[in-house]
């Protein structure tokens, strides 16, 4: 039987969660959390293996670290995970994330962004 968002949620270290499951501080917070979950269930990964990842990227910031740059950490752990499983590697990502500014800075406040503009 698989796990739930909610229960999945529950089983990861220090993730800000109320009684529904996650909680988000921001969008983007919400769409790491997200892509992460359908990944694995496309079989991308096993959770365990994010788990791993996840836990990594969290020792390595410190006991100390604010609860507020928990997903950056999971973020940088989806990258990193991604990149070795082969799935999407750090210079696609950066080349896709430098089109996505360049379309920014080019496109209208409140107007869509359109890539390759």
């Amino acid at each position: 039987m698989s796990k739930s968002a909610t229960e999945l949620a529950h089983d990861l270290p220090k993730i800000p969660v109320d009684d529904d499951g996650p909680v988000f501080a921001e969008p983007w917070q919400a769409q790491a959390f997200a892509m992460t979950v359908k990944l694995h269930e496309k079989g991308a990964f096993t959770w365990s293996e994010w788990a791993e990842a996840l836990s990594s990227e969290l020792k390595a910031a410190g006991e100390n670290d604010s609860v507020d740059n928990y997903y950056l950490h999971w973020l940088r752990a989806l990258e990193k995970l991604l990149d070795q499983k082969n799935i999407v590697h750090n210079d696609e990502r950066e080349d896709c994330k430098a089109a996505w500014d360049k379309a920014a800075r080019a496109t209208p406040h409140g107007s869509p962004i359109v890539l390759g503009v």
